[in-house]
């Protein structure tokens, strides 16, 4: 842009020939899309790359992976949730791409229909899985956050959606696999074979916990 700026006379007579200045000025157009700078971005992509080690972390001696769907829960909320897991449960927030990026792959790749929405991620360090699962019902009971269901979990490499974690609420505890294991021996042969045909997933958690007890007693020896 240029613009012609005139100097008026003064008491003083005019010069012989007129006298112009001439001013060119210039403007800076924003740029509305600036990239962030490199240190940002690579602040950024360092943070995403933690996350994702910290899922896998996570997931090591995992026994099964959840998905809850968050969106709405306050701060507090989200705290008092925290607070009534058990110590072998833990909670993390995590965006679903990074949480795919660390299970794809794997055998909880299972969990790629839970990846939509807002979710808390769920990582039970524990066979007791009803134990795992019970505190947060109770606390979606007490809240009344019918809303904030589970959004799907994988155990053993199997996805449940929602409408199926009632199999997943009522296995068997531990306790509950010993005095079958050791009804079933000491019962009939009828009270065995009942046993050997029950869910596979039933009779692999009997198996364990027979060996095991044996293993505590010295029987295995």
């Amino acid at each position: 842009m240029e613009a012609t700026l005139f100097i008026f006379p003064s008491s003083k007579p005019p010069p012989s020939y007129s006298q112009t200045l001439s001013l060119k000025t210039s403007f800076t157009t924003p740029n509305l899309h600036r990239r962030p700078p490199p240190i940002v971005a690579a602040i950024s992509r360092t943070k995403k790359e933690q996350t994702v080690e910290t899922v896998k972390h996570h997931l090591q001696d995992c026994h099964l992976l959840a998905g809850i769907k968050y969106q709405g829960l306050t701060v507090k909320q989200f705290q008092d949730l925290r607070n009534s897991l058990p110590e072998t449960t833990t909670l993390l927030v995590a965006k679903n791409t990074l949480v795919f990026k660390a299970i794809e792959g794997t055998e909880w790749e299972a969990l790629k229909p839970c990846m939509k929405g807002m979710n808390a991620w769920m990582f039970v360090h524990s066979e007791e899985i009803p134990a795992a699962l019970k505190p947060y019902r109770s606390f979606q009971k007490e809240k009344k956050l019918e809303e904030n269901d589970f959004s799907g979990a994988v155990f053993e490499g199997r996805f449940y959606p929602p409408e199926e974690f009632q199999a997943l609420e009522t296995m068997p505890t531990r306790a509950e696999i010993y005095a079958r294991l050791l009804g079933a021996v000491k019962g009939p042969a009828t009270a065995v074979v009942a046993t050997l045909q029950a869910p596979a997933r039933d009779l692999v958690l009997v198996l364990k916990a027979y060996v095991k007890k044996l293993e505590e007693s010295g029987g295995g020896q």
